[in-house]
Formats: structure tokens, sequence, C-alpha cells
């Protein structure tokens, strides 16, 4: 897989995800749809975290942290959309940035054991990321309708 062509594959998923969310405003940060459930700032939040958890997780000899009430805890500390819609600049950004530097080798290794894609090659765990954040995009989308909001269609 060439590194240059995952990390812009990265970026083309961070358009879309903010495309299919801009309808939503900075006044719709703490809606969620019903007790228990993220908040809109969270789940943009939980997007950009995930995307570092990606990342990380890749190149870590330990494989993935799976203390997910930590990461929870993280990612609803943020109040904010357009906090979180920083976060989203900044991971999908960095992301491309890691992949982008490492050979078709480094990506060509595989995960290491554990339960999140055990031996598979790196940059299958960017299949991951899209299909977490398109997953979360169409969540986002619900929530849009439920305010009475229309997002825009996320493809060009």
């Amino acid at each position: 897989m060439d590194p240059k062509g995952l990390a812009q594959g990265l970026l083309s998923m961070k358009e879309l995800f903010e495309r299919s969310s801009s309808c939503l405003r900075e006044e719709d940060s703490q809606f969620k749809p019903a007790e228990g459930m993220m908040t809109v700032a969270a789940l943009v939040a939980h997007v950009a975290f995930s995307v570092d958890w990606f990342i990380e997780g890749m190149f870590s000899p330990t494989g993935f942290d799976l203390n997910f009430e930590k990461h929870a805890q993280k990612y609803n500390e943020v109040q904010s959309l357009t906090a979180a819609r920083a976060e989203i600049t900044r991971a999908f950004t960095n992301a491309a940035e890691v992949i982008a530097s490492k050979s078709e080798d480094d990506m060509n290794q595989p995960l290491p054991a554990g339960p999140v894609m055990p031996g598979v090659p790196r940059w299958a765990a960017i299949e991951g990321i899209q299909d977490h954040t398109a997953h979360h995009r169409g969540a986002l989308t619900v929530y849009s309708r439920l305010l009475g909001l229309t997002p825009p269609m996320p493809y060009a």
C-alpha cells in the first residue's frame, strides 16, 4: 500500500466528515438524542481521538490501548463543537503526516497480537478509521435531523 495514497485517503475522510456534519452549530454542542448517549461535541471529539487511537495502536509494539473508560472520559470532557472540530483537523492532519512519512514496508508490517486486528498489515487499520468515521458521520446526520437541520450530502 502506498503511504502517500493512504494519507490522501485520510484527508478525504476528514472532508466527508466535515461536510456531512457542517450544518451542526456551536449551540448544538450539548445536544444528545437520549440520556446515556454522547453529545454532539463529545461524538465529534470521539471521532478525532479514535483517529489518534488507531494511529498510535498501529505503531505501538504493544498494540491498541484498550482502556475505553479513560478514552470516554477524555472525549466527554469536550463541551464545544468548535473545540471538537479543531480536534478533527488536528487528528486527521497528524494521521496523514504520520502515514505519509512511512514506507510501504512499514505499512505492510503486521499489527501486534491482541484483540484488535491481530496480525493484519498496518495499512488495514486505515480501513478501521474509515469505517469508524463513516459510522459516526451517519450518526451525526441523525442528530442533525433530530435538531431539525438538513445535513448536506457528504460527497462532492
